[in-house]
């Protein structure tokens, strides 16, 4: 199978794509995964190591042909708060729950999870749910690849964290659109991640 072995990062190439991913958050984040584009190109994403895909960048394919990565919509929620200060508050919160954030200049964006969404509004901010890619923080282990264009985890993709809130579990299969995560996430708020295939 033709593999996809190194990352373009966005607004670094003007390449008409072959074809396209539509990619959630956790396909975003991989090192090994087999992939079918929007146009029903098949090939293995085959990276050194992990790396946070962002929407706009390009999988460059091993006969030079680049596949664009798309952000996919997912269900969220943005969190509005009274001013900065309690921004920042409701923000150490969720980082204290080790929950993947996107900061906005005025908002927070977590996924839908009814007991955090509870929570945030004790600390008096407004939930408004939504539907856009997510894209959080990359957190403490990631760093910048050489070519300052891509983030890499260090941390991998099977880890632990205990705590005590209930999260949804969610498995993602391979299909047409590139949503090809085959693994399930159990959630007990910790996450713990376990992969069948891909790493």
């Amino acid at each position: 199978m033709l593999r996809a072995t190194s990352v373009k990062a966005a607004q670094t190439w003007r390449e008409t794509p072959a074809d396209t991913v539509v990619l959630e958050f956790d396909d975003r984040h991989r090192r090994r995964l087999a992939m079918t584009g929007t146009r029903g190109l098949e090939f293995l994403l085959d990276l050194p190591d992990v790396i946070a895909l962002r929407g706009g960048d390009a999988l460059v394919l091993e006969d030079g042909r680049l596949i664009e990565v798309v952000a996919a919509a997912e269900p969220l929620v943005e969190i509005r708060a009274r001013d900065t200060m309690h921004l920042v508050r409701i923000a150490w919160h969720l980082g204290n729950r080790h929950l993947p954030t996107q900061i906005m200049a005025k908002a927070l964006r977590i996924r839908r999870d009814h007991v955090i969404e509870e929570m945030v509004r004790g600390l008096g901010a407004r939930v408004i749910e939504i539907e856009a890619p997510f894209d959080p923080e990359g957190g403490a282990y990631a760093s910048a690849s050489p070519d300052g264009g891509h983030t890499h985890d260090r941390h991998g993709h099977d880890h632990a964290h205990g705590h005590g809130q209930a999260h949804h579990g969610h498995a993602h299969h391979h299909h047409e659109h590139g949503e090809a995560c085959d693994h399930d996430h159990a959630h007990d708020h910790g996450h713990a991640h376990k992969h069948r295939h891909g790493s």
